[in-house]
């Protein structure tokens, strides 16, 4: 899967579905994101270019919980290609 300002987008939407909120600002993160998981918001470096954000969502998307049978047709279709994706890049 390519990464561009679309992938990054249906990211977004997909944690917006999930009740997460995104949120692009400056600090001082060691991994280039933060996740407040309890409060549900992701803190992405503001500096990150799409190429980064999407891989910090990548990597948050491993690390919460998540229910296929609660996402939407349109949210588990955009999952299941990531989770694709995902499987193909460990390869």
């Amino acid at each position: 899967m390519s990464i561009t300002k679309g992938t990054l987008q249906k990211m977004e939407a997909l944690f917006e579905e999930l009740e997460y909120v995104i949120r692009y600002e400056k600090g001082n993160f060691t991994s280039g994101y933060c996740l407040l998981e309890l409060r549900k918001i992701v803190v992405i470096n503001r500096f990150f270019e799409i190429e980064g954000r999407v891989g910090a969502l990548y990597d948050i998307l491993e690390r919460i919980e998540i229910n296929p049978e609660n996402l939407s047709e349109k949210g588990l279709t955009t999952y299941l290609a990531f989770q694709k994706a995902r499987l193909k890049n460990k390869s």
